[in-house]
């Protein structure tokens, strides 16, 4: 059952991570007025919102787009730094949403980075100890059940990850019509891609809360 699971939310994961680049691809297309470049759009939303102490970046590889809060940076993949189009306006704005969050000391993002130290460690090892605990868990109970535990801080980032993505979304289609980035015509596409990469946070989420329903069967079922 367990396996079903998993291969299941891997299908959606793929058909959605799929959809999403199939979007990007097809919204790259549409340019926005001004033939403004995601740098440009990124730097005047930053702007727009009284941050002039974060910077704007150029990062290799696709759709490797991040708000780095511990350097203060936006850093756009080259596809969206220097494209005029509706897609990169749409990708550069939210990860400046992820600047403004930072900049007003939203909540769940600040909870979400106080729980990075322990989820990268979580991460490193859960896999190793599951493993060593579902061996030995007649014996050793208490091995499977610190891997539950490092598991569950995954699952609870993921879903914290959720409030904050899809805030930095909203921020950004406020602003994208707001500031005349935009237009009727155009920003469709614009809510369209950012609600397609929203839909990959949620999908993780729920896969991973699975995950966890699973080895927490395990580990009840083996102990009865």
């Amino acid at each position: 059952m367990g396996w079903i699971i998993f291969i299941g939310f891997a299908i959606v994961s793929y058909l959605i991570q799929a959809n999403l680049k199939s979007k990007f691809e097809r919204y790259s297309e549409i340019p926005v007025d001004g033939g403004l470049t995601g740098r440009d759009v990124a730097v005047k939303m930053l702007r727009d919102n009284g941050i002039y102490d974060v910077q704007v970046t150029c990062t290799p590889g696709f759709l490797t787009d991040h708000y780095d809060p511990t350097k203060k940076t936006v850093n756009l993949s080259e596809d969206v730094y220097n494209s005029c189009s509706v897609a990169a306006a749409a990708v550069a704005a939210h990860e400046c949403g992820h600047a403004v969050q930072h900049a007003k000391a939203y909540a769940p993002l600040r909870m979400r980075s106080a729980l990075v130290p322990a989820v990268s460690f979580a991460s490193s090892w859960m896999q190793w100890i599951l493993l060593i605990g579902m061996f030995t868990l007649n014996v050793y109970p208490g091995i499977m059940l610190f891997g539950i535990a490092l598991f569950a801080m995954t699952t609870l980032f993921s879903f914290v990850t959720l409030p904050v993505e899809i805030d930095a979304s909203r921020r950004a289609v406020n602003w994208l019509s707001q500031a005349g980035v935009t237009n009727m015509s155009n920003h469709g596409a614009a809510v369209s891609a950012l609600r397609s990469a929203a839909y990959t946070y949620v999908v993780a989420a729920l896969g991973s809360l699975a995950s966890l329903v699973y080895y927490i069967m395990i580990y009840m079922g083996r102990r009865e």
